[in-house]
């Protein structure tokens, strides 16, 4: 017994599955990164950008005090140096502000002690500068400008050289961040391409999957089409040989045995007074029989008319189609192109089955008084139309897509011609039954 072809269906299902959850690993894997990247630069580089303006603003506050410091120095201004303490003290509030700001502000990897000196040196510079105040308030402009000169600017120049070294420091940590911002970028990038390539091999591998599973269904599919195909073979030619044979006993025996009873019971009543009862009982009984011997030719004609073995497919379409008009009362128009070939056997039952079943169909179905029959014989092939002009087919009529068994038999005869058979609906209405069969000598057999 063959092997049945498993589906597809479980490994793709499961083949999505894990490319699903690759798709949700990797895209928590980006966010993950994402985030990370997002609080980098708020936590490192926002912050520390912000904590550089406020160094900022604190060696320009100190470079301005500077400034004052060498013009109290230089002595040019009339005016005394206690006239310089209101720059000193407004100077002071912004810095304690700035200094304030920056604490805050400071990265984390800060050393705290850098912190502390720098805010101990301001608190060291403006103690000074308030002794400087005292004894210039005292008159003492000489002993003041000595302290500007001996500690004030040195502390000074101590506190923006601190302010400088922590500008650096914010400049290396900037650094640093970009540095960790651009790795972090590179490997997103790389995790991408990486991902990419997974997918793109996943679908190569899955597409190569589905035509291998495709192929050995289709396959398979074709297999049990030429076992189908084989099987209404054999069914057909089955029924043919029974039809066939039914016919020749109904001909032949049945046929014989009701003629001798015809001719006996002829020579019985001429025996008899021809006024008798009896002679009139044996009249009526030769009458039956000779009734049913012609129902029994015409059976057997119907299940396989003699003459299309001995006149061919062409008279034998002659015969049948006053035949057929006379049991149902259908007019049949009949149109012939060509002078038809020498056709086989094989090839003619299967035509004329095929005009049978359409007309039976066109009788049971459309409503039409009237039935088109078509037969040509273009070079090498034979075509068979069958029309009508009444209510269609059921299928046709409700859209049905099952057929029935007449159908299925008139498709499968054109199959084992190796032709075609088709049921159109013409713009006209009704219904027309082609066939178009191959008259080569490969099929001729």
């Amino acid at each position: 017994m063959k092997k049945s072809v498993a589906s597809p269906t479980g490994r793709l299902l499961a083949g999505l599955a894990v490319t699903l959850a690759a798709v949700g690993v990797f895209s928590f894997y980006a966010l993950r990164q994402i985030r990370g990247l997002e609080d980098l630069q708020t936590r490192t580089l926002d912050r520390n950008r912000k904590d550089s303006l406020q160094l900022l603003r604190i060696q320009n506050d100190l470079n301005e005090l500077g400034h004052a410091m060498r013009d109290m120095l230089d002595g040019d201004e009339p005016y005394p140096l206690q006239a310089w303490k209101p720059q000193f003290d407004r100077m002071r509030i912004d810095l304690d502000d700035a200094l304030r700001l920056e604490a805050q502000l400071a990265p984390v990897q800060r050393n705290p002690g850098r912190q502390q000196y720098l805010a101990g040196s301001l608190a060291q510079f403006w103690t000074s500068a308030g002794r400087m105040f005292e004894v210039a308030a005292q008159g003492g402009d000489r002993a003041a400008r000595e302290l500007i000169r001996t500690s004030l600017q040195a502390q000074e120049a101590a506190l923006t050289s601190a302010v400088a070294r922590l500008l650096v420091e914010n400049n290396e940590v900037e650094q640093e961040a970009a540095v960790r911002i651009q790795g972090i970028y590179l490997g997103v990038e790389r995790n991408v391409y990486i991902f990419l390539a997974a997918m793109l091999v996943a679908i190569f591998f899955t597409t190569l999957y589905l035509i291998y599973s495709n192929r050995r269904l289709f396959q398979h599919l074709a297999a049990l089409s030429e076992h189908r195909s084989d099987l209404a073979r054999k069914l057909i030619t089955i029924q043919e040989e029974t039809l066939h044979s039914l016919s020749r006993e109904l001909h032949d025996e049945f046929g014989q045995v009701l003629t001798a009873i015809g001719a006996m019971l002829r020579r019985a009543e001429k025996r008899l007074p021809a006024d008798s009862e009896f002679c009139v009982s044996l009249r009526e009984v030769r009458e039956v029989a000779q009734a049913t011997l012609e129902k029994t030719r015409n059976l057997s004609q119907l299940m396989h008319p003699s003459i299309l073995d001995e006149g061919g497919l062409e008279k034998a379409i002659d015969w049948y189609l006053p035949v057929f008009e006379k049991q149902t009362g259908i007019t049949v128009r009949y149109e012939k192109q060509g002078d038809g070939p020498a056709i086989t056997d094989r090839v003619a039952i299967h035509v004329y089955r095929v005009l049978q079943e359409a007309l039976n169909n066109l009788a049971r179905h459309s409503g039409s008084p009237l039935a088109v029959v078509r037969l040509a014989f273009p070079p090498g092939r034979l075509n068979l139309e069958v029309e009508d002009r009444g209510a269609g087919m059921p299928d046709q009529r409700n859209g049905a897509t099952r057929r029935g068994i007449g159908m299925t038999a008139m498709r499968e005869r054109a199959e084992l011609l190796q032709g075609s058979f088709e049921v159109l609906r013409p713009d006209e209405g009704g219904t027309l039954v082609r066939l178009d069969v191959p008259l080569t000598d490969a099929y001729e057999q």
